[in-house]
């Protein structure tokens, strides 16, 4: 419809002004044409008939944007329209008016706005109308000049069949493909929107990593010197020198990272590595998170199932884990976490779901986290943001939503490497 009306009005302005269209159309036909084009009239009826559309017309007309909003709202006032037809048509001359093709406008509007059974229900209801106004056609108008016309009239009929069908077919189909590629266009604008947030947020992170270097290498030199100064290391001295190593350890992880997405070194892991990976960090990075790790399969078979994994797995899993101890600190006022693993049914996936005792996510927020930076007093989901693009980009996903018994659930899908691929990139690494 935009193509056609241009892209300054919009659907339901382009729909009321094609009804508009139709309805002086007829007016015009009644009041100026009728002897022009051999229309029979019948003014009684025909007066009441053009009254009631325009009264509709104009109620249709005033409350269109909360009335085309929905499909069936359209679907009504098309159906409606084409009943307007075909009592014009029938108080007109019926199946001898030249203007029957006009009962192909409420199906062409239903076939380009509507889902493909609303022009198929349209087309049975004008079909059954024009089959009754021409088997009840009084015998005098098929007599012209002492010609048959029933063979003609019966030609009008049956081409307007095949012109229905074929509109309804054809263009229905037309119109949802092209409305499938508008969504496929919608949804790879939305990635590519997507990829150069994430591009501008790796190109800030790059940049300010390397600025951070030479203050931390600044900052180890001053803690050596205080450390040799006051010869025996305090407490506080020792809590700066856990937080000094921690920050020059994920610098480090920062660069191995960068150069492994950069290089595209992508290689296998056995899943249980991958917990016991996980162990080993939060003992390390967050010793005051309480974790508990429930499996609901055993050790064996996590030890004999692979995924695909880069430097950027780690930190994307600990970028949750430390939003669920967040979330719960705020919440219950200590750092708890439930850890689950599973394996799927049928053994080609496995679960990794991460547990949160915080207040939960808003529904309305729920669809847009993980994709889009959300402004919140919490932050901008930067860490959802990026951890969900470093999943999705090894074949993983990753499922948010809110716990039935209070908190968020971050559910990780890994898919599990086949033997053959196994060995596969075994072999190359």
């Amino acid at each position: 419809m935009t193509k056609i009306l241009g892209t300054s009005l919009q659907a339901a302005d382009q729909v009321a002004l094609l009804r508009t269209l139709g309805l002086l159309l007829q007016i015009g036909l009644t009041t100026f044409a009728a002897d022009t084009f051999g229309l029979s009239l019948q003014m009684e009826p025909l007066i009441h008939v053009l009254v009631l559309e325009i009264l509709f017309l104009s109620l249709t007309l005033a409350l269109r944007k909360p009335l085309f909003a929905k499909e069936s709202g359209l679907f009504i006032a098309l159906s409606l329209d084409t009943l307007f037809w075909i009592s014009w048509l029938h108080f007109s001359g019926g199946a001898t008016n030249a203007f029957i093709s006009l009962l192909l406008l409420p199906i062409a509007l239903a076939a380009v706005t509507l889902p493909i059974w609303a022009p198929w229900v349209l087309t049975a209801m004008s079909t059954l109308a024009y089959s009754l106004m021409i088997f009840t056609v009084p015998e005098s108008p098929m007599q012209h000049h002492g010609m048959d016309m029933s063979s003609h009239y019966l030609g009008m009929w049956f081409n307007f069949v095949i012109s229905a069908l074929v509109m309804t077919t054809s263009v229905a189909l037309i119109t949802k493909r092209m409305r499938r590629q508008d969504a496929q266009l919608a949804f790879m604008r939305e990635g590519q929107l997507r990829q150069e947030q994430l591009l501008a947020l790796g190109t800030a992170s790059a940049q300010m990593a390397h600025q951070l270097a030479t203050p931390l290498s600044t900052l180890r030199l001053l803690l050596d010197e205080v450390k040799e100064e006051s010869g025996d290391a305090s407490a506080l001295v020792q809590e700066m020198e856990t937080a000094l190593g921690r920050c020059e350890h994920t610098l480090a992880e920062l660069r191995l990272a960068t150069e492994s997405i950069r290089d595209r070194r992508q290689r296998p892991l056995l899943f249980g590595e991958l917990i016991d990976g996980l162990k080993q960090k939060t003992l390390l990075l967050m010793p005051q998170t309480e974790i508990q790790w429930l499996m609901t399969c055993t050790a064996e078979k996590l030890a004999e199932r692979s995924i695909l994994t880069d430097m950027s797995l780690t930190p994307a899993i600990m970028a949750l884990i430390e939003n669920a101890a967040r979330a719960s600190t705020e919440t219950l006022g200590s750092a708890q976490v439930d850890i689950s693993v599973d394996i799927a049914p049928r053994e080609d996936q496995i679960y990794l779901q991460i547990r949160d005792y915080g207040a939960g996510i808003a529904p309305a927020l729920l669809p847009q986290l993980g994709t889009l930076l959300i402004e919140s007093p919490k932050g901008l989901g930067i860490a959802l943001l990026l951890s969900h693009a470093s999943l999705n980009r090894l074949g993983a996903e990753l499922i948010l939503a809110n716990h039935p018994q209070g908190g968020t659930v971050a559910q990780i899908r890994f898919s599990v490497l086949g033997p053959q691929s196994l060995s596969t990139d075994e072999a190359s690494v």
